[in-house]
């Protein structure tokens, strides 16, 4: 049997039932990655998969990775021999990181297990943002909240979108640079039990706001007006990244929406330690391991995924080993077609 299939046979949760129920049916399940573009008008990456032995079973999952495409009578010679205990659990259910030479997958386990390292999901809580389900009437300028006279008190500064976020902590003065240039960062928030003034129930009562409320968000909550999940994270985190998703400190206590991910650090835990560790190279790795690949070059991090990232401990390994770090990141990247200018 073979078959082109999506890339994503490399990391997806729904490729595992996939080949889980082939190393059951099959002798031999062997998975070919395929660098370059089979179909370079498309967006979408695919992969090749091989099957035989129908009617035994196999405890080992063949994998090749290879520059392009050539044609052959014969799935490519000397395949890595991955032990599905390993895919499972070393990799979970992952083959992405057997595009890495076998060295790398195992610094970045010993670096992963040293007692001084951390997942992300292990010190904080990663969700996302909140669903306003009509954004251009939840979110005003200034101006517009001050012509229609909407108390600062039913108003909260938010982040809409990663692209305006500042490296590294988002301070008050950079709200008040966006509040000065009236970019409409002002959600409307609204309590569910919140007396309406006079003001706010006709900028509800708008021609905008009576679309609003017919939207599928805000006709399917109670009442339609109150924006749930609303927080106020530590941390704002990328999800859609370049080269890399980036940590934001929020000194500025502002809440996001689901454009960004939300970051709560337990209680208890040092929030500078985190942003410290997210600087190391090997959170780069990490992020590209645990992450995957989207149309574009772009990487992606699910809260789950973004909640596997490893903050290493500090491990002499690290300083001896950052070469070998840099170019496993760089690796990563060009799989995904990601080009660093």
């Amino acid at each position: 049997m073979a078959f082109v299939v999506p890339a994503e046979i490399g990391h997806a949760p729904y490729a595992v039932p996939l080949l889980d129920y082939l190393v059951g049916q099959f002798h031999y399940v062997h998975v070919v990655a395929v660098k370059k573009k089979l179909f370079p008008d498309l967006s979408e990456d695919c992969w090749l998969l091989f099957a035989d032995g129908f009617g035994s079973r196999t405890e080992h999952l063949l994998f090749s990775c290879v520059e392009r495409f050539d044609s052959s009578a014969v799935p490519p010679r000397d395949p890595l021999r991955i032990p599905i205990r390993d895919w499972r659990q070393k990799w979970n259910c992952r083959l992405r990181p057997y595009l890495l030479p076998s060295s790398t997958r195992t610094l970045y386990h010993h670096v992963a297990g040293n007692s001084a390292s951390r997942r992300l999901g292990e010190i904080a809580s990663i969700g996302i943002g909140y669903v306003s389900g009509a954004n251009d009437f939840f979110h005003l300028r200034p101006s517009e909240a001050e012509g229609w006279g909407i108390p600062g008190s039913l108003l909260h500064p938010t982040v809409r979108s990663s692209r305006g976020l500042p490296s590294g902590n988002l301070t008050s003065q950079t709200l008040d640079r966006w509040m000065r240039a009236d970019v409409p960062v002002m959600l409307l928030r609204i309590p569910k039990t919140a007396q309406l003034p006079v003001a706010v129930r006709e900028y509800l009562n708008s021609d905008m706001g009576q679309k609003a409320r017919e939207t599928y968000k805000c006709r399917n909550r109670r009442p339609w007006y109150s924006v749930p999940d609303v927080r106020i994270p530590d941390y704002f985190l990328t999800y859609m990244s370049g080269i890399s998703p980036s940590l934001v400190k929020n000194s500025a206590r502002a809440t996001c929406s689901n454009a960004v991910h939300a970051v709560q650090v337990h209680s208890g835990i040092s929030a500078e330690r985190i942003l410290d560790a997210w600087l190391a190279p090997f959170v780069r790795l990490s992020c590209e391991l645990e992450g995957h690949p989207l149309g574009g070059g772009m990487l992606k991090l699910e809260p789950r995924e973004a909640a596997r990232i490893v903050l290493p401990g500090p491990a002499p390994i690290l300083s001896d080993s950052e070469a070998e770090i840099a170019e496993a990141a760089s690796i990563m990247r060009g799989w995904r077609h990601y080009a660093v200018s």
